[in-house]
């Protein structure tokens, strides 16, 4: 038979009483039982994966943020070189032909590329390459590269550009 008491503090306690026989003679068995609440080593160990989890987060994001501000910059570099090809079809230039202020022919309102692109990455834009800014690229060659080449804000197959 046991008898279990609860203090006013929460804690329960079982107890057994004195028993007759040679091994628990005169003897008050007390056992502790155990509390519905977490240690301080479980919690901590909680609070460390949540925070290890989270960390794992930012660095998921910051990875993805760099993959699409790289994705939005070849995206400019298209439109434009679509914009450039365009109006040489348009109005009949060639390639290597000059044309007096290709870049607001080709960029502005109401125009072939609407407004002038900015690299996501705070890249800088170079217009014209190593033709001139006046002059129409050869196909596969960029009109447009930005300074942050190197990291990846070029494409990687225009030969049909």
């Amino acid at each position: 038979m046991q008898f279990i008491f609860h203090s006013q503090n929460g804690n329960s306690m079982k107890v057994s009483p004195k028993t007759n026989n040679s091994a628990g003679r005169g003897r008050v068995r007390r056992t502790r039982m155990a509390s519905p609440g977490m240690t301080l080593l479980e919690l901590t160990v909680v609070i460390l994966v949540l925070l290890s989890l989270i960390s794992i987060l930012f660095i998921g994001a910051q990875a993805w943020k760099k993959g699409s501000d790289r994705t939005l910059c070849i995206i400019h570099i298209h439109n434009i070189q679509k914009g450039v090809r365009s109006y040489s079809n348009l109005y009949g230039y060639g390639p290597g032909q000059s044309v007096t202020g290709l870049q607001m022919r080709v960029v502005g309102l109401g125009k072939f590329v609407e407004k002038t692109p900015v690299c996501p990455s705070s890249g800088t834009y170079n217009y014209g390459g190593a033709f001139g800014s006046d002059t129409i690229p050869p196909v596969g060659q960029l009109y447009l590269d930005c300074s942050l080449a190197a990291s990846g804000h070029i494409p990687t197959n225009y030969g049909d550009w």
